[in-house]
């Protein structure tokens, strides 16, 4: 029998109706939880008004707003599915995202007006709602000028709540389900291990279409009863001058690690009062050495870990207590969850032995929306397979070698660039960098190292390559370096290798002899 689902903002209104929960530091204003439930229970009300049943799609195009939870927990409470659009896209690929996902509503921030008022009728979407600046007129303001009253619909933790649709590396994106099973036991996982509770206040740095910048530890927070304080775009230095406020007293902090990267590079980040924070996460990508330490040399517990979009997304987690003793170890598996690695016949492999890691358990997503050929090649039985390289250590921490794409084969041997991308980044001139593989005749494929070098700093290719033929194994020491101004990222700070990939495959490398 399914676990029914309960209403988060009907138990806190009634148990702190008052508590802050939601800080957007742009505009300044600051939303309790008695008001956020009222206004997700008024656009509950309108949507149902408009014909939006159990089970249709509710669009959201919007930058990080109090608007964004509005819009969750209204479909919460109706039972519809709310879906999170990356405002980075184009035009294109959004429409292919409507096109697949068919919703019924589009919600959207008014800097987005040119492309979504296209979108609206290109893709046939019934209603619109725009989103401006705090008192400002609206249609979607207008939506929640009313008396209406929403009629609950029971929904139980097997339902979607939620399509969040992946980037992949080609094709066509997938669209993710997200069921409030999932949601609730991302909460279990991700809250006891950060420590979150009642009294936490998170800086939330990463866009909220992102699984990281709403679910890690957004959700988790708001389902606490604590305060997220949202930032519409992460600038390292505002994002500092946040962190040091006693005023705003920030407790938790979560992020891929490129925004680490370039607050600890900031001038300002040895003037920071760091002291408030009790857990800064990291996921999403390899977290280089220096970075780790560089936050661990100013106290700060660093919260390591994996996960999917796909696994709600905490898998494994690295405790602040072993950060140290475990540098490079994503951690262990999250309660309520089984990990598994294995060899191509998905035979279980070694301890210190690479393979693919496979994981499942409650907080697994149960497919891909109107895509049964994506799922079924994704599953092998009830354990998703994740396409990450990984291994055991004799303690059973698991370390991410590399995504299983972004590994090379240099002479028949595997190289994984997280692992040369770490040594390269000893070099104290290296602002940023990334090591893809590019065709080889002699050894089928070498590593290509593209750097980013701190201002005023100088090195030459040489020097990079003679550094790592002393700290690697010839067959992972790259081939040839490039020097660039920035790494193409996408919105949540990820390096986008394959867009490196299209540029200098074409050039081939020889290799180091």
């Amino acid at each position: 029998m399914a676990v029914k689902y309960f209403d988060w903002l009907d138990q806190h209104e009634n148990i702190r109706p008052d508590k802050m929960a939601i800080h957007d530091v742009d505009t300044g204003v600051k939303t309790s939880y008695r008001q956020l439930n009222a206004r997700a229970r008024k656009l509950a009300a309108q949507l149902q008004a408009d014909g939006v049943k159990k089970g249709d799609r509710v669009a959201l195009l919007l930058r990080n707003c109090t608007a964004f939870f509005e819009a969750q927990f209204a479909c919460s409470k109706i039972g519809a599915i709310c879906l999170p659009l990356n405002w980075r896209l184009t035009s294109n690929e959004l429409a292919y995202i409507l096109g697949d996902s068919t919703p019924s509503v589009l919600i959207y921030d008014y800097v987005f007006a040119e492309t979504a008022v296209p979108l609206t009728d290109s893709c046939n979407v019934a209603l619109s709602l725009e989103v401006r600046e705090p008192g400002e007129d609206s249609t979607y303001e207008q939506a929640l000028d009313h008396q209406l009253s929403h009629e609950n619909v029971e929904s139980t933790h097997d339902d979607v709540c939620m399509i969040m649709y992946t980037s992949g590396t080609t094709g066509h994106p997938k669209g993710a389900m997200i069921t409030h099973g999932m949601v609730f036991y991302n909460v279990i996982n991700m809250a006891g291990p950060a420590g979150v509770s009642k009294d936490t206040v998170q800086l939330v740095m990463l866009p909220l279409f992102h699984t990281g910048g709403l679910n890690c530890y957004a959700n988790p927070i708001l389902h606490d009863g604590g305060t997220i304080l949202l930032m519409r775009e992460f600038e390292p230095g505002a994002a500092l001058k946040i962190i040091d406020s006693p005023e705003h007293a920030v407790t938790h902090l979560f992020s891929v690690p490129a925004p680490y990267q370039f607050m600890m590079q900031h001038p300002e980040f040895a003037n920071t009062d760091l002291s408030r924070v009790q857990a800064a996460g990291v996921g999403g990508a390899p977290c280089a050495e220096a970075i780790l330490k560089c936050w661990l040399d100013r106290d700060v517990p660093f919260v390591q870990g994996w996960g999917m979009t796909e696994t709600s997304p905490g898998g494994v987690l690295l405790e602040a207590e072993d950060a140290l003793r475990k540098i490079g170890s994503a951690g262990k598996p999250l309660m309520h969850t089984e990990i598994r690695i294995v060899d191509e016949d998905e035979n279980d492999v070694a301890p210190e032995e690479v393979g693919e890691l496979l994981i499942r358990g409650p907080n697994i997503t149960p497919g891909y929306w109107n895509n049964p050929e994506a799922t079924a090649k994704t599953f092998t039985g009830d354990w998703l397979k994740t396409g990450d390289a990984a291994k055991f250590d004799d303690e059973g921490f698991v370390y991410i070698v590399d995504r299983s794409k972004d590994m090379y084969i240099s002479g028949g041997e595997n190289v994984y660039p997280a692992e040369v991308e770490n040594v390269l980044y000893q070099l104290a001139e290296v602002a940023e960098v990334a090591v893809i593989g590019v065709p080889s005749e002699r050894w089928g494929e070498t590593g290509k190292a593209v750097m980013v070098l701190k201002p005023g700093q100088a090195l030459d290719e040489e020097a990079v390559i003679s550094h790592c033929i002393k700290n690697l194994a010839k067959f992972k020491v790259p081939a040839s370096v490039n020097f660039i101004d920035a790494l193409p990222r996408n919105a949540t700070g990820k390096v986008l290798k394959r867009t490196l990939r299209e540029q200098y495959v074409e050039e081939g490398t020889a290799a180091i002899t």
